[in-house]
């Protein structure tokens, strides 16, 4: 029988609501961003280097965002999860340009970004004598202005958001052919999913898989609402648009702290991006 995950508490009141506060600052329209990783046990315990990877980029009025997991088989999946992320992001920031119109892009778009950071994995393995599986990791991106929201996605992990008030999985992590294995960047074909969703998006998260059976449900295959809900308020509530190191480093306690430990040994990513609240 499937029994509901216990849920963990998020960062305490009184970090959430000061961490990023500036007293008498006015706020301005915009992302406001949380974002952390943090090296599981099972990493630290053999002494190696957390695998995942997370990069977040304003453009305009829009956030570009991903995250990204190296496979715990590949040599060098850490490095190729960095980066695969790093090279999303700047193919997706270079293609909107510095005013961004999300109206105008596509799903296509997304796939040629994915494919170029593939490209940019694989290049980087033969400059080392590897091959690109070697630097395999699974990948996560939402870029969004609000309005329009574009999500690409290979492997596990998950994307959310806040559509009309009410959160969603975007995209689901996706289980391989064998249990505990997933879909990465470097296969051949790879399985890439993409969506676009025209609505009212105000808040985002994205996340690998440390955290998955702490905030889904795979039971219905929902996001765990009141935990998104919680997380977010206080990244809405910052005063000034762009990723906020306090809150950020509350968000890095939060995850490496004994409660969620207690839950996962993996390495754990969280971004968490909310328009300003009214």
């Amino acid at each position: 029988m499937r029994t509901r995950p216990r849920r963990t508490a998020g960062p305490s009141r009184a970090e959430a609501a000061g961490a990023g506060r500036v007293d008498g600052a006015r706020f301005r329209p915009g992302w406001r961003v949380a974002a952390a990783r943090v090296r599981g046990e099972s990493h630290a315990r053999r002494a190696e280097r957390g695998q995942d990877a997370l990069c977040v980029r304003l453009r305009g009025g829009a956030i570009i965002v991903a995250a990204a997991d190296g496979a715990g088989s590949a040599p060098r999946g850490g490095a190729g999860a960095a980066l695969a992320s790093r090279a999303v992001v700047r193919e997706a920031s270079a293609a909107l340009g510095a005013q961004p119109s999300l109206s105008q892009a596509r799903e296509e778009d997304l796939r040629r970004w994915a494919e170029a950071a593939r490209a940019a994995v694989a290049a980087a393995a033969e400059t080392c004598g590897l091959a690109p599986r070697d630097c395999a990791a699974t990948l996560l991106i939402a870029v969004s202005d609000g309005a329009t929201t574009l999500w690409a996605h290979v492997g596990d992990g998950a994307v959310v958001a806040r559509d009309a008030g009410a959160w969603r999985a975007l995209s689901w992590p996706a289980a391989g052919a064998h249990a505990g294995e997933t879909h990465f960047l470097t296969d051949e074909p790879f399985d890439l999913r993409t969506g676009r969703l025209e609505g009212t998006v105000d808040a985002l998260a994205l996340l690998t898989d440390g955290i998955e059976r702490l905030v889904l449900d795979f039971a219905t295959e929902t996001p765990h609402a009141p935990f998104f809900e919680r997380m977010a308020r206080p990244v809405a509530a910052l005063p000034a648009p762009g990723r906020d190191a306090a809150l950020s480093q509350a968000l890095a306690r939060y995850l490496g702290g004994a409660a969620v430990a207690a839950r996962t040994d993996d390495d754990r990513t969280l971004v968490l991006a909310a328009l300003a609240a009214p």
